[in-house]
C-alpha cells in the first residue's frame, strides 16, 4: 500500500471538498445484501447499513435531502438488458419479492425520495440528476452497496455530471474486502473524497451553523 500510494501521490491524490448543498444518497440497501441465505448475501453490508442509520438521522435533522435507490425489474425480466444476462441473481429483483425491499433498519420517512434503477450507477436512465441539479444540491454523499459495483458507477457519473461526491468508509459494503479496498482507493484517488464517517457527520453539523 506504501508502494501504491507513492505512486499516485502528486498525480491523483486530490479533494474535491464539501460543498454548501449535500444530498445522502443511498444505494440499494435491500433484503438481498442482508438476509442470511440470499445469494446476493454480504455480511459487511449488514455493518455498512447499521453505520449509515445515524447519518441519514442527522441528514434529516439538517434538512438535507436523503435519497434511496432500490433495484426493480418487469417480471419478464425486460427492462433487465444484458445485466441481468451477466448477473442473473438480480432476475429476483422484482415487485413483490421481499429481497427487493428497502432494509428494515433505514425505515423511511416522508421526506425521502426513493429512485428505481435497472443498472449499477444512481444516474443511468433515471431522474437523479435532474432532480439534484434542480434543487441546487452540488455535493452527493454515496452510501450503499456494492462498493466495487452500483457506488463506483455512481460515483464516477456523478463527479461527471458536476457533484462533488463523498463517500463515507464506513457506510458502503461489498461481498468482499479486497475489491472493496481497492475500488474506495480509485474512487478517492480519481472520483470523490473517500472520508471518515465522523469527518462527513460534522460537516453536517455545521451545516446550520455557518461552519461548514
Amino acid at each position: 500500500m506504501a508502494d501504491l500510494e507513492e505512486n499516485y501521490r502528486g498525480v491523483f491524490d486530490g479533494r474535491l471538498g464539501f460543498g454548501c448543498s449535500p444530498a445522502v444518497l443511498v444505494i440499494d440497501f435491500i433484503k438481498a445484501y442482508t438476509t442470511p441465505g440470499a445469494p446476493l448475501h454480504a455480511p459487511d453490508v449488514e455493518v455498512a447499513v447499521r453505520a449509515t442509520a445515524p447519518l441519514l438521522d442527522l441528514a434529516r435533522a439538517r434538512k438535507v435531502p436523503v435519497i434511496f435507490t432500490r433495484v426493480l425489474y418487469h417480471p419478464d425480466g425486460l427492462d433487465g438488458g444484458l445485466f441481468i444476462r451477466k448477473v442473473p441473481a438480480l432476475r429476483a429483483m422484482v415487485p413483490g419479492e421481499p429481497l427487493s425491499e428497502i432494509v428494515d433498519e433505514l425505515p423511511l420517512v416522508a421526506s425521502d425520495l426513493v429512485i428505481v434503477k435497472n443498472y449499477a450507477s444512481a444516474f443511468f436512465g433515471t431522474t437523479l440528476g435532474a432532480t439534484l441539479t434542480a434543487n441546487g444540491i452540488d455535493t452527493l454523499i454515496v452510501t450503499g452497496c456494492s462498493t466495487s459495483g452500483c457506488v463506483r458507477a455512481t460515483a464516477v457519473d456523478g463527479m461527471q455530471h458536476g457533484f462533488r461526491v463523498i463517500v463515507p468508509r464506513e457506510c458502503v459494503g461489498d461481498r468482499h474486502r479486497t475489491p472493496h479496498e481497492a475500488n474506495l482507493f480509485d474512487i478517492n484517488a480519481k472520483y470523490g473524497d473517500v472520508l471518515p464517517l465522523e469527518e462527513v457527520m460534522a460537516y453536517l453539523r455545521g451545516l446550520n451553523s455557518g461552519s461548514a
